[in-house]
């Protein structure tokens, strides 16, 4: 798999799985704050998760719905998509 999660991505899933309005350029200007201070909780990201997971078909790994920044979540999306693993 060679396909990039990006912030605009983020956003639009933290949208349409959680209810979660989110500016993805505010979101990409501080990627250190927590998906708390957006209003996204454990239960949304969960569900992210398991949307990313079915458009991939692939798992991600079992860490994936503990991250807690958007940078943090990204990145290892975005390496578990490079590298397949």
């Amino acid at each position: 798999m060679t396909a990039q999660l990006t912030y605009e991505e983020l956003a639009a899933l933290m949208k349409s799985g959680a209810g979660v309005s989110v500016d993805p350029q505010l979101m990409e200007g501080s990627p250190g704050a927590a998906f708390g201070d957006y209003g996204l909780d454990s239960l949304g990201l969960l569900g992210i998760v398991a949307a990313l997971e079915n458009r991939y078909g692939h798992p991600l790994p079992v860490d994936a719905d503990r991250c807690k920044t958007p940078r943090e979540f990204l990145d290892l999306v975005n390496n578990t998509l490079v590298t397949g693993a």
